[in-house]
């Protein structure tokens, strides 16, 4: 499959060939992510995607101009609050569709108690919405947004819905 293997080592020269150990866990604010920085080629039956990236939140923005220049669309911007890690989890799904498909997974941890991750918006004007809406729903701040309100609860709401200590 020539489009994964060239994604696939767009996607590597973000990585350096020895990843960074991952952060200790339980140690106040660090994120630990379940694995290592770095591209995994995944099975699409079983995964929704060809291949999942896990970076750093410094690297989304370097992950999205790839993608753009590699041909992808971003399909959906979401989030998973860990409330037991302390952590939120950001989830870029990306795709290409024409002579052959492939979807990508981009993830990366935050830490719950300071949610902020750079936005994308510069790269894929369409992100505008999608980080509206996860800011809406789990409290995520997109660092230099252009608009970063309220998209679909109300301007005033004090709360984050999706978050898993939410109480109404």
């Amino acid at each position: 499959m020539e489009l994964l293997e060239k994604t696939q080592s767009a996607l590597a020269e973000l990585f350096p060939e020895i990843a960074p150990a991952s952060a200790p866990e339980g140690e106040g604010d660090q994120v630990t992510p379940p694995r290592e920085a770095g591209v995994l080629a995944t099975d699409p039956a079983k995964h929704g995607s060809h291949l999942d990236v896990l970076c750093g939140p410094d690297q989304v923005v370097a992950v999205a101009r790839i993608m753009d220049r590699e041909g992808y669309f971003l399909e959906a911007i979401s989030g998973v609050d860990w409330l037991d890690k302390q952590q939120m989890e950001i989830l870029y799904d990306y795709n290409r569709l024409g002579g052959t498909h492939c979807r990508v997974m981009v993830r990366t941890f935050i830490p719950r108690s300071e949610p902020v991750v750079p936005t994308i918006a510069s790269v894929f004007p369409a992100a505008d919405w999608h980080e509206r809406e996860t800011f809406d729903f789990y409290g995520v701040h997109f660092q230099d947004h252009p608009n970063l309100i309220r998209i679909l609860l109300p301007e005033d709401a004090d709360f984050h819905p999706l978050l898993k200590d939410f109480m109404p």
